[in-house]
């Protein structure tokens, strides 16, 4: 699907040459003068690789942190930036953004893309809640502006669904999605983050959690089922 790390990565790290949504070329100039803030240098790059993947008309969507911000969450990003794609999109993908000037990697994992941008790593999914994504998945994205850039960010309910459904044994930090479920509580489809996790011990645990602190409703007989 695409090279591998070692032929992808750009020798000297950099991003020199990225060509912007405007079309014009920078180069290590717009790195040096990168805030020094990091929540809004993660933006900057979110807001770079979405108008490249716009600009050539690439269905996808934002998820991650930047997404939970772009929803009214608090401006508290994590470390990188994370993009939904089709799995049959991914070459493509990885071609618009070589083109426009940025490193493009595969990593041992399976379900996703590695780029950097800005300084930053940009992480294209193509796989959430260990489902490949889909088109009907992106259909229902809005249309919501990130720091003045427009662009397709996932569902609250798909992006609470994506978040619970990775919780594992080995991986369930409930502190972290706490104030994101908080947060949109109000715009979740909670029978249908229901639905979608089924019976996964460490989701139901989690919704438990949540009820307990007045956060959701219980669910009904029905709505467990």
């Amino acid at each position: 699907m695409t090279q591998h790390a070692e032929d992808d990565v750009d020798r000297h790290g950099g991003v020199a040459g990225l060509r912007l949504a405007s079309g014009h070329t920078t180069g290590d100039a717009l790195a040096g003068s990168l805030p020094v803030d990091r929540n809004q240098a993660i933006l900057e790059a979110a807001k770079q690789v979405g108008a490249i993947l716009k600009r050539e008309g690439h269905a996808f969507a934002l998820a991650g942190s930047v997404a939970v911000y772009a929803h009214g969450g608090a401006q508290n990003l994590q470390h990188d930036v994370d993009f939904a794609i089709r799995p049959e999109d991914a070459q493509a993908v990885a071609e618009t953004l070589r083109g426009a000037g940025l490193a493009v990697r595969t990593p041992p994992e399976d379900w996703l893309l590695k780029a950097d941008c800005l300084g930053q790593q940009v992480d294209l999914i193509f796989e959430l809640a260990h489902q490949p994504v889909t088109t009907e998945l992106l259909a229902r994205a809005d249309e919501l502006s990130v720091d003045s850039v427009f662009m397709p960010v996932l569902s609250p309910t798909d992006l609470l669904h994506s978040l619970l459904s990775a919780f594992s044994e080995h991986h369930c930090d409930f502190g972290a999605v706490l104030p994101i479920a908080r947060t949109l509580r109000e715009k979740v489809d909670w029978a249908a983050v229901r639905r979608g996790c089924g019976d996964a011990p460490m989701p139901d645990a989690f919704f438990y959690f949540l009820e307990r602190l007045d956060v959701i409703q219980p669910a009904t007989k029905e709505g467990r089922s």
